[in-house]
């Protein structure tokens, strides 16, 4: 794999961007828990719910599907953003893909995984990371974008 060079990220933020990947298994019944769990932890502010959550970036597109899972993180000038999209029909990997490129991001490492069967996306500008998973579940594909704040040069 090859890989460029990235913009520095927050290490809090990374660390609450990986438990929030982990939240949507537990956001049914157990979300205002998670809540009160991660702003007790961090002291941050913590949003989670089924809809793309308030304050997500506009310039960071979303395929298009129905949102499964979404959650915002915020400590101070860091965000953390989860959405969980599912789409119907084949791979989303190359809508994502043009998507991201369309709107300014750079490709930060090579495609990881099978177009066919699901994979990893990481995507930069000056301003946002973005990491989208995406993972085939029976005909249809789900997607998990983490997106971050880019920490100020």
């Amino acid at each position: 794999m090859r890989v460029k060079s990235t913009p520095r990220y927050r290490s809090a933020t990374i660390a609450l961007a990986i438990a929030l990947v982990a939240t949507p298994a537990l956001a049914g019944c157990f979300a205002n828990p998670i809540e009160s769990i991660v702003e007790g932890a961090t002291g941050g502010n913590v949003d989670v719910g089924s809809t793309v959550p308030e304050g997500f970036p506009t310039e960071v597109p979303l395929v298009e599907g129905e949102v499964q899972y979404g959650a915002a993180m915020a400590e101070g000038d860091a965000k953390v953003f989860n959405v969980t999209v599912r789409v119907s029909g084949d791979s989303p990997v190359d809508a994502i893909r043009a998507d991201l490129e369309g709107a300014g991001f750079a490709a930060q490492t090579e495609f990881t995984g099978d177009t066919a069967e699901g994979g990893m996306l990481i995507y930069a500008s000056d301003a946002w990371g973005v990491l989208a998973v995406v993972a085939q579940e029976g005909d249809d594909w789900i997607v998990n974008y983490t997106v971050t704040t880019a920490e100020p040069q």
